[in-house]
């Protein structure tokens, strides 16, 4: 088995894992939209790899399984049992599949998608209460109801003959010694799934440890827990050394001044120890982009051949290092984004010839640091996007009202909106309106942010900036309302003092910095606190370049984030402890790239 078929087969084992989860949940609480959307989302993502793999018949049942719950979670059909069962049926098979090529399996070598799955699959869709009975299973029900039961209990071995086809496989432990008429174990029915679930027996067990032991999957919450601990003795050594500080300022003598040389002394070994800690516990974590990029030319190749298109993935800065929680992370948000390009950014050959384009076009994939953070771009020259056409189509789907996303910024944005799609008929490649919305969520969750550029007639860039490190950022600190606020540096361009009164352009305020003009916007006024003196300004290096108003800053500071999970505030994406224990409240940088505005909120 490749590296690459390996990494999907562990992968979508864990989904198909999650997905029974899941199902038994849904059965207990039919209403629950967020598990419907779990569920959704995990076909959607195994059946994307099973096609890059070409396992046709996964493909197939994950398939009609997404039409299932796409009709599930839009009301279309009721959540019943037969739409569990048939889903359940849909992951067993997929799980089977999968163990099957844990096992050494050829992927040419699988079974095609049976029979029975694809009916009660399609019967669950169209919302019937049960699927369709073959008339072999009438005559084993017939059969079943002549077993007799005696005053031992039932003849189980006879019962089993009766409700299970011939030929189908019987485990070794189904017949025993007091079995009347021992079942001889025949080979699977050729051609189909056979119901039974083989991800417990001894072959899959073997088989699925061979592959952990080559590869040490670790939980990537244990992974940033190591290295919280890390940057938390960080932050304690320099909190130890402050108040050291404020000490020393006291006067001492004897013993007591032999007494804080030795604990200065240690203080600075703690503070050594506990910065090689950090540094160790960082390099275990980074890992080069490279090999995440190395499974998307055969991806780009079969949907791109698949689509008629002649396409180019060129591939940049493979060397770049990143949080290898962000590489694990960032896989299925650059597949939406590689499936977008390919389906809606480049044109088909006729169309590309008539506006004078070579018939291959080029889709390029660069990555390259900048700062304390790492870019990561992926760019078409396709046809570009309509922002007008978008905002008609959210507003058509009922996304946004009428007076929403004026500007062209804005109206880009919209691709990021749940359920936004512009196909008006899904394909094997995109139209679900699922993707782009996965891809902002998956980006803002470590604490990075997305940004769309595009021209009509040349093409699209999405660009990505995360941090590099994930668990310590480096900030400016900063102090409006009396709140003390951490920036990140990623953006910070400079500081420059505010005048008393200011240019207005449009009602708004404007300073002119390096010979631009540029928006001045209120810190405390974005974030909805009382507004206060503030003097001083921070160039932000954002999309559309703006000044920050602070009332003053306090420094720069390597800060230990912890993401806020008991509420969500607007603009700030987690707290951090200063030198000096104060409380910090970190503005997120999305927020900030953004135009530190609160977007209104979109009417669904």
């Amino acid at each position: 088995m490749d590296d690459m078929l390996k990494d999907f087969v562990v992968e979508a084992l864990e989904l198909a894992t999650n997905v029974e989860e899941h199902l038994l949940s849904l059965e207990r609480n039919p209403g629950d939209l967020n598990t419907l959307n779990a569920v959704f989302r995990s076909f959607h993502t195994i059946k994307g790899g099973a096609g890059f793999m070409n396992l046709p018949a996964m493909v197939s049942a994950c398939h009609l399984t997404e039409n299932l719950f796409d009709a599930l979670r839009t009301g279309q059909v009721p959540v019943t049992p037969i739409a569990i069962e048939a889903a359940l049926q849909a992951s067993g098979f997929v799980a089977d599949q999968l163990t099957e090529l844990a096992n050494g399996a050829a992927p040419e070598s699988l079974s095609a998608m049976p029979d029975a799955l694809e009916v009660i699959l399609n019967s669950a869709i169209d919302g019937k209460d049960a699927a369709p009975v073959p008339a072999a299973a009438t005559a084993s029900t017939v059969a079943v109801a002549a077993v007799a039961v005696d005053t031992d209990g039932p003849d189980w071995n006879a019962l089993y003959q009766a409700v299970v086809p011939a030929g189908t496989a019987v485990p070794a432990s189904a017949t025993t010694a007091a079995s009347p008429a021992p079942v001889t174990p025949a080979a699977p029915a050729k051609g189909g799934w056979d119901g039974v679930d083989r991800r417990s027996s001894g072959g899959g067990d073997k088989a699925a440890a061979s592959i952990k032991e080559e590869s040490i999957r670790v939980d990537a919450v244990k992974l940033d827990a190591l290295l919280e601990v890390a940057g938390e003795s960080v932050q304690a050594a320099n909190q130890a050394s402050v108040l050291l500080e404020k000490l020393a300022q006291f006067p001492v003598e004897g013993q007591a001044a032999t007494l804080m040389a030795a604990l200065a002394e240690t203080l600075n070994r703690a503070s050594r120890y506990s910065t090689e800690l950090q540094r160790a516990t960082l390099s275990t974590r980074m890992q080069p982009v490279g090999k995440l990029f190395q499974k998307f030319p055969r991806l780009v190749r079969e949907l791109a051949k698949d689509l008629g298109k002649d396409v180019d993935l060129q591939i940049e800065g493979a060397e770049t290092e990143v949080d290898r929680v962000v590489v694990d992370s960032l896989y299925d948000p650059l597949v939406h984004m590689l499936r977008n390009s390919l389906d809606h950014g480049i044109e088909d050959n006729a169309t590309r010839t008539a506006n004078g384009k070579s018939t291959k076009s080029v889709i390029l994939l660069k990555a390259w640091q900048e700062a304390s953070s790492v870019m990561i771009e992926i760019s078409d020259d396709g046809k570009g996007m309509n922002g007008e056409q978008l905002r008609a189509k959210a507003i058509s789907k009922g996304l946004i009202t009428d007076t929403a996303a004026q500007t062209q910024e804005e109206m880009l944005q919209l691709v990021f909106l749940p359920g936004f799609s512009t196909k008006e008929v899904a394909n094997s490649v995109s139209g679900r309106g699922v993707g782009m919305d996965v891809v902002k969520t998956a980006v803002e969750k470590h604490r990075g942010a997305i940004t769309i550029d595009s021209k009509l007639g040349v093409g699209t860039r999405f660009s990505i900036r995360l941090p590099i490190e994930l668990s310590i950022v480096p900030t400016m600190l900063v102090r409006s309302s009396d709140a003390a606020l951490a920036l990140p540096m990623a953006v910070v361009q400079r500081v420059v003092e505010l005048p008393d009164e200011f240019e207005h352009v449009g009602g708004a305020p404007v300073l002119r910095d390096q010979g631009r003009p540029l928006p001045v916007r209120s810190l405390a006024g974005s974030l909805g606190y009382e507004l206060g003196m503030e003097k001083v300004g921070i160039v932000i290096s954002a999309p559309q370049p703006y000044i920050l108003s602070v009332g003053a800053v306090e420094g720069t500071a390597d800060l230990v984030i912890k993401p806020m999970t008991a509420i969500t505030v607007p603009g700030i994406a987690g707290t951090a402890r200063s030198a000096e224990g104060e409380l910090v409240l970190v503005v997120g940088l999305s927020f900030l790239l953004e135009g530190a505005r609160q977007t209104a909120k979109m009417a669904a």
